[in-house]
Protein backbone atom coordinates (compact mmCIF):
# COMPACT_ATOMS: atom_id res chain seq x y z
CA UNK A 1 0.00 0.00 0.00
CA UNK A 2 1.19 3.54 -0.76
CA UNK A 3 2.21 5.54 2.29
CA UNK A 4 0.89 8.89 1.08
CA UNK A 5 -2.79 9.92 0.89
CA UNK A 6 -4.44 9.36 -2.48
CA UNK A 7 -7.47 11.14 -3.89
CA UNK A 8 -10.48 9.03 -4.85
CA UNK A 9 -13.80 10.10 -6.33
CA UNK A 10 -17.42 9.04 -6.69
CA UNK A 11 -19.47 10.20 -9.67
CA UNK A 12 -23.15 10.96 -9.12
CA UNK A 13 -25.49 10.84 -12.12
CA UNK A 14 -29.17 11.06 -13.02
CA UNK A 15 -29.03 8.56 -15.87
CA UNK A 16 -31.58 8.48 -18.69
CA UNK A 17 -32.84 5.85 -21.16
CA UNK A 18 -30.44 7.27 -23.81
CA UNK A 19 -27.12 5.43 -23.61
CA UNK A 20 -25.15 7.97 -25.69
CA UNK A 21 -26.35 10.78 -23.42
CA UNK A 22 -25.15 8.88 -20.37
CA UNK A 23 -21.81 8.21 -22.05
CA UNK A 24 -21.28 11.94 -22.60
CA UNK A 25 -22.21 12.81 -19.02
CA UNK A 26 -19.98 10.10 -17.56
CA UNK A 27 -17.02 11.17 -19.69
CA UNK A 28 -17.40 14.76 -18.50
CA UNK A 29 -17.73 13.81 -14.83
CA UNK A 30 -14.86 11.30 -14.81
CA UNK A 31 -12.62 13.88 -16.49
CA UNK A 32 -13.65 16.42 -13.85
CA UNK A 33 -12.71 14.00 -11.07
CA UNK A 34 -9.35 13.33 -12.72
CA UNK A 35 -8.68 17.08 -13.02
CA UNK A 36 -9.23 17.30 -9.26
CA UNK A 37 -6.49 14.73 -8.79
CA UNK A 38 -8.50 11.55 -8.30
CA UNK A 39 -6.58 8.34 -9.01
CA UNK A 40 -9.59 6.06 -8.58
CA UNK A 41 -13.06 6.97 -9.86
CA UNK A 42 -16.31 5.13 -9.14
CA UNK A 43 -19.40 5.33 -11.37
CA UNK A 44 -22.93 4.64 -10.05
CA UNK A 45 -25.09 1.58 -10.58
CA UNK A 46 -26.99 1.57 -13.90
CA UNK A 47 -24.90 4.50 -15.13
CA UNK A 48 -25.20 3.61 -18.86
CA UNK A 49 -29.00 3.22 -18.86
CA UNK A 50 -32.02 3.82 -16.64
CA UNK A 51 -34.73 2.65 -19.01
CA UNK A 52 -38.39 3.60 -19.15
CA UNK A 53 -39.12 0.04 -18.02
CA UNK A 54 -37.09 -2.65 -16.25
CA UNK A 55 -36.62 -4.80 -19.34
CA UNK A 56 -35.04 -2.02 -21.44
CA UNK A 57 -31.56 -2.86 -20.17
CA UNK A 58 -31.76 -6.39 -21.61
CA UNK A 59 -31.44 -5.00 -25.14
CA UNK A 60 -28.11 -3.40 -24.16
CA UNK A 61 -26.56 -6.52 -22.59
CA UNK A 62 -22.92 -7.06 -23.55
CA UNK A 63 -20.55 -10.01 -23.66
CA UNK A 64 -17.34 -9.85 -21.65
CA UNK A 65 -14.78 -7.48 -23.21
CA UNK A 66 -17.08 -6.67 -26.12
CA UNK A 67 -19.55 -3.83 -26.56
CA UNK A 68 -19.79 -0.03 -26.50
CA UNK A 69 -20.34 0.31 -22.74
CA UNK A 70 -17.17 -1.58 -21.87
CA UNK A 71 -15.26 0.23 -24.62
CA UNK A 72 -16.39 3.57 -23.18
CA UNK A 73 -15.20 2.62 -19.69
CA UNK A 74 -11.82 1.39 -20.93
CA UNK A 75 -11.36 4.67 -22.83
CA UNK A 76 -12.29 6.78 -19.79
CA UNK A 77 -9.77 4.93 -17.63
CA UNK A 78 -7.00 5.21 -20.22
CA UNK A 79 -7.66 8.81 -21.27
CA UNK A 80 -7.77 10.04 -17.68
CA UNK A 81 -5.08 7.74 -16.27
CA UNK A 82 -7.32 6.49 -13.44
CA UNK A 83 -8.50 3.26 -11.91
CA UNK A 84 -12.12 3.20 -13.06
CA UNK A 85 -14.76 1.13 -11.29
CA UNK A 86 -17.60 1.14 -13.74
CA UNK A 87 -20.67 1.15 -11.55
CA UNK A 88 -22.74 -1.52 -13.26
CA UNK A 89 -23.71 -2.45 -16.79
CA UNK A 90 -26.06 -5.15 -18.11
CA UNK A 91 -24.01 -8.25 -18.93
CA UNK A 92 -25.40 -11.15 -20.92
CA UNK A 93 -26.74 -14.00 -18.77
CA UNK A 94 -27.55 -17.63 -19.52
CA UNK A 95 -31.25 -17.08 -18.78
CA UNK A 96 -33.35 -15.63 -21.59
CA UNK A 97 -34.53 -12.02 -21.17
CA UNK A 98 -32.31 -11.50 -18.13
CA UNK A 99 -28.91 -9.96 -17.45
CA UNK A 100 -26.21 -9.90 -14.81
CA UNK A 101 -25.75 -6.55 -13.08
CA UNK A 102 -21.99 -6.31 -13.46
CA UNK A 103 -19.22 -4.10 -12.13
CA UNK A 104 -16.14 -3.87 -14.34
CA UNK A 105 -12.81 -2.53 -13.10
CA UNK A 106 -10.17 -0.98 -15.38
CA UNK A 107 -6.61 0.04 -14.58
CA UNK A 108 -5.08 3.36 -15.77
CA UNK A 109 -3.98 1.66 -18.99
CA UNK A 110 -7.61 0.85 -19.79
CA UNK A 111 -7.16 -2.87 -19.17
CA UNK A 112 -9.95 -4.94 -17.64
CA UNK A 113 -8.80 -6.17 -14.21
CA UNK A 114 -11.82 -7.87 -12.59
CA UNK A 115 -15.58 -8.16 -12.79
CA UNK A 116 -18.13 -8.56 -10.04
CA UNK A 117 -21.73 -9.64 -10.62
CA UNK A 118 -24.15 -8.23 -8.03
CA UNK A 119 -25.09 -11.01 -5.62
CA UNK A 120 -28.10 -9.65 -3.73
CA UNK A 121 -31.16 -8.63 -5.76
CA UNK A 122 -33.41 -5.88 -4.46
CA UNK A 123 -37.15 -6.18 -3.97
CA UNK A 124 -39.35 -3.69 -2.15
CA UNK A 125 -43.05 -2.93 -1.95
CA UNK A 126 -44.64 -0.03 -0.12
CA UNK A 127 -47.94 1.35 -1.33
CA UNK A 128 -47.65 2.27 -5.02
CA UNK A 129 -43.87 1.77 -4.99
CA UNK A 130 -42.71 -1.70 -6.06
CA UNK A 131 -39.44 -3.19 -7.33
CA UNK A 132 -38.20 -6.71 -8.01
CA UNK A 133 -34.80 -6.96 -9.67
CA UNK A 134 -35.08 -10.74 -10.00
CA UNK A 135 -37.57 -10.23 -12.84
CA UNK A 136 -34.75 -9.11 -15.14
CA UNK A 137 -31.49 -9.88 -13.30
CA UNK A 138 -29.65 -13.09 -12.43
CA UNK A 139 -27.67 -12.92 -9.19
CA UNK A 140 -23.92 -13.36 -9.09
CA UNK A 141 -22.17 -15.98 -6.96
CA UNK A 142 -18.59 -14.80 -6.32
CA UNK A 143 -17.13 -12.19 -3.96
CA UNK A 144 -15.10 -9.51 -5.74
CA UNK A 145 -11.96 -7.68 -4.60
CA UNK A 146 -8.71 -6.55 -6.20
CA UNK A 147 -5.35 -5.09 -5.22
CA UNK A 148 -4.54 -1.53 -6.24
CA UNK A 149 -1.43 0.53 -5.38
CA UNK A 150 -3.35 2.12 -2.49
CA UNK A 151 -4.58 -1.16 -1.00
CA UNK A 152 -7.17 -3.89 -1.42
CA UNK A 153 -10.52 -2.74 -2.84
CA UNK A 154 -13.74 -4.66 -2.14
CA UNK A 155 -16.58 -4.61 -4.67
CA UNK A 156 -20.27 -4.43 -3.82
CA UNK A 157 -23.41 -3.00 -5.42
CA UNK A 158 -26.38 -1.20 -3.90
CA UNK A 159 -28.58 -3.79 -2.09
CA UNK A 160 -25.42 -5.74 -1.15
CA UNK A 161 -24.96 -3.01 1.46
CA UNK A 162 -27.52 -4.71 3.72
CA UNK A 163 -25.52 -7.95 3.98
CA UNK A 164 -22.46 -7.44 6.24
CA UNK A 165 -21.25 -11.01 5.77
CA UNK A 166 -20.36 -10.15 2.16
CA UNK A 167 -17.92 -7.49 3.33
CA UNK A 168 -16.23 -9.83 5.81
CA UNK A 169 -15.69 -12.27 2.93
CA UNK A 170 -13.71 -9.64 0.99
CA UNK A 171 -10.79 -9.86 3.38
CA UNK A 172 -8.75 -6.96 4.74
CA UNK A 173 -9.69 -3.99 2.54
CA UNK A 174 -8.43 -0.42 2.61
CA UNK A 175 -11.45 0.63 0.55
CA UNK A 176 -14.91 -0.74 -0.15
CA UNK A 177 -16.94 0.68 -3.02
CA UNK A 178 -20.73 0.82 -3.32
CA UNK A 179 -22.16 1.95 -6.67
CA UNK A 180 -25.90 2.30 -6.15
CA UNK A 181 -29.31 3.47 -7.30
CA UNK A 182 -31.03 3.50 -3.91
CA UNK A 183 -34.67 4.54 -4.04
CA UNK A 184 -35.58 7.81 -2.36
CA UNK A 185 -37.65 5.95 0.24
CA UNK A 186 -35.03 3.40 1.31
CA UNK A 187 -32.14 5.81 0.87
CA UNK A 188 -33.65 8.43 3.12
CA UNK A 189 -34.15 5.80 5.83
CA UNK A 190 -31.01 3.69 5.65
CA UNK A 191 -28.33 4.78 3.12
CA UNK A 192 -25.96 6.81 5.28
CA UNK A 193 -26.27 4.67 8.38
CA UNK A 194 -25.49 1.49 6.44
CA UNK A 195 -22.48 3.04 4.71
CA UNK A 196 -21.11 4.29 8.00
CA UNK A 197 -21.71 0.90 9.63
CA UNK A 198 -19.78 -0.93 6.91
CA UNK A 199 -16.88 1.52 7.32
CA UNK A 200 -16.84 1.22 11.11
CA UNK A 201 -17.08 -2.57 11.33
CA UNK A 202 -14.48 -3.16 8.61
CA UNK A 203 -12.27 -0.23 9.68
CA UNK A 204 -11.79 0.94 6.12
CA UNK A 205 -12.84 3.70 3.76
CA UNK A 206 -16.18 3.35 1.98
CA UNK A 207 -16.79 5.17 -1.30
CA UNK A 208 -20.38 5.26 -2.56
CA UNK A 209 -21.47 6.54 -5.98
CA UNK A 210 -25.22 6.95 -6.41
CA UNK A 211 -27.89 7.86 -8.86
CA UNK A 212 -29.37 11.05 -7.45
CA UNK A 213 -32.50 12.69 -8.79
CA UNK A 214 -35.71 12.29 -10.75
CA UNK A 215 -35.24 10.17 -13.86
CA UNK A 216 -37.25 10.31 -17.12
CA UNK A 217 -38.96 7.04 -16.12
CA UNK A 218 -40.39 8.79 -13.05
CA UNK A 219 -38.17 6.99 -10.55
CA UNK A 220 -36.54 9.14 -7.88
CA UNK A 221 -33.18 8.00 -6.54
CA UNK A 222 -31.71 9.16 -3.26
CA UNK A 223 -28.25 10.35 -4.28
CA UNK A 224 -26.01 11.39 -1.38
CA UNK A 225 -22.85 9.93 -2.90
CA UNK A 226 -20.21 10.06 -0.21
CA UNK A 227 -16.83 9.09 1.17
CA UNK A 228 -16.78 7.66 4.70
CA UNK A 229 -13.55 7.17 6.64
CA UNK A 230 -12.61 4.16 8.85
CA UNK A 231 -13.92 5.93 11.97
CA UNK A 232 -17.34 6.29 10.33
CA UNK A 233 -17.08 10.01 9.59
CA UNK A 234 -18.54 11.35 6.35
CA UNK A 235 -15.67 13.22 4.69
CA UNK A 236 -17.48 14.44 1.56
CA UNK A 237 -21.00 14.12 0.15
CA UNK A 238 -23.29 15.36 -2.63
CA UNK A 239 -27.03 15.33 -1.84
CA UNK A 240 -28.65 15.38 -5.32
CA UNK A 241 -27.93 16.03 -8.98
CA UNK A 242 -24.91 15.37 -11.17
CA UNK A 243 -21.45 15.93 -9.79
CA UNK A 244 -18.38 14.43 -8.18
CA UNK A 245 -17.41 13.69 -4.59
CA UNK A 246 -13.64 13.84 -4.11
CA UNK A 247 -11.71 13.02 -0.94
CA UNK A 248 -8.59 11.36 0.37
CA UNK A 249 -7.82 7.79 1.28
CA UNK A 250 -5.14 8.25 3.94
CA UNK A 251 -3.24 5.03 4.80
CA UNK A 252 -1.81 6.64 7.96
CA UNK A 253 -5.29 7.47 9.27
CA UNK A 254 -6.50 3.95 8.48
CA UNK A 255 -3.54 2.53 10.39
CA UNK A 256 -4.14 4.81 13.39
CA UNK A 257 -7.79 3.75 13.64
CA UNK A 258 -6.87 0.07 13.57
CA UNK A 259 -4.06 0.50 16.10
CA UNK A 260 -6.15 2.49 18.58
CA UNK A 261 -9.12 0.11 18.37
CA UNK A 262 -7.85 -3.27 17.11
CA UNK A 263 -11.33 -4.74 16.61
CA UNK A 264 -10.35 -6.74 13.54
CA UNK A 265 -7.71 -8.55 15.59
CA UNK A 266 -10.28 -9.27 18.31
CA UNK A 267 -12.62 -11.24 16.03
CA UNK A 268 -13.50 -14.73 17.28
CA UNK A 269 -15.94 -15.85 14.56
Amino acid sequence: MLAEPVKIAAVQMVSTPVVEENFANARRLVADAARQGARLVLLPEYWPIMGMKESDKVAHAERLDAGPIQACMAEMARENGVWLIGGTLPMAAAEADKVLNTTMVYNPQGEHVIRYDKIHLFSFTKGEESYDEARTIVHGTSVGAFDAPFGRVGLSVCYDLRFPELYRAMGDCALIVVPAAFTYTTGRAHWEILLRARAIENQCYVLAAAQGGIHPNGRRTWGHSMLVDPWGEVKAALPEGEGTVVGELDPAHLRRVRESLPALKHRKL
